[in-house]
């Protein structure tokens, strides 16, 4: 997959290539520019040879001479795009143009990997905007990082027991046993049944793609719960659910349903 880089920071650029060459090996970047006006003139040149024409474009929004927004007024982007950014208040706008994805940095690899699993999936046909969708992110980048988690994710291969290393020592821990997972401070949790905490090496993307999805809800960015360790829901200002687990486990960290997960949170445990 051949990827052009749209970013007028050096230091995010090197970021970005660290991020590419360390976990998608199969993606390489023909391309970088840091200008709307080096932009379209690099596609001018490239983008109508079949073997220079970028597979996908990571292009940033805020540019040293405007946005990336202009870009689109100047010439006919055909590659597929995701927009890197760290702001929030251009998400409409960014899938108006057709964006297949839309994240905010600091770029995390499990959203990159949805990025590119999206990019792989296109057709040959212009990409039709899901509206729901739209909304769905717009109204979760609204609320902040915090109220934002990504829809569940069908796991490939789902996860008996997670061994957990103490010292010289290895701790099964069988997921039918987890109460829920949380991260704080770049760390990841599991919380049993029993109200044991140890800390895993995973991230809660990775953690929440090897679960079973009918045991497991990701509420927010911050937490992963298990059905069995719920004892009630109750309503919160401003349309969030507030989570009491069963009589026996402590809440180590804040279990709220994020305001963008609260209906498919309902449907999920409804089924």
């Amino acid at each position: 997959m051949k990827a052009l880089i749209i970013e007028d920071e050096p230091r995010a650029q090197r970021s970005m290539q660290k991020l590419l060459d360390t976990h998608f090996p199969q993606v390489r970047t023909i391309g970088v520019t840091g200008s709307v006006k080096d932009t379209v003139a690099w596609l001018k040149v490239h983008d109508g040879v079949a073997a220079e024409a970028p597979d996908v474009i990571f292009m940033d929004v805020e540019l040293s001479d405007g946005n990336c927004f202009d870009i689109f007024k100047q010439i006919q982007v055909k590659a597929p795009v995701v927009m890197t950014t760290a702001y929030d208040n251009y998400a409409v706008k960014a899938f108006e143009v057709n964006s297949l994805d839309y994240l905010l940095k600091p770029l995390e690899v499990a959203d990159m990997r949805r990025a590119l699993d999206r990019v792989a999936a296109r057709t040959g046909t212009a990409p039709q905007v899901d509206m729901v969708r739209v909304m769905e992110a717009f109204q979760a980048l609204q609320t902040g990082s915090e109220e934002y988690a990504p829809a569940p994710v069908e796991p490939t291969s789902r996860k008996e027991k997670f061994l957990i290393r103490l010292n010289d020592r290895i701790v099964p821990v069988h997921t039918r046993s987890v109460a829920y997972f949380y991260s704080e401070s770049k760390n990841s949790y599991i919380v049993t049944d029993k109200n044991t905490t140890y800390v895993l090496d995973d991230s809660l993307d990775t953690i929440e793609q090897s679960l079973p999805a009918d045991a497991f809800f990701r509420i927010s960015r911050s937490c992963i719960i298990a059905e069995s360790a719920i004892d009630s829901v109750s309503r919160l200002l401003g349309g969030r659910l507030r989570i009491s687990l069963r009589r026996g486990l402590d809440a180590f960290t804040d279990l709220t349903v994020s305001r963008a997960r609260v209906d498919a949170f309902l449907t999920w445990l409804e089924r």
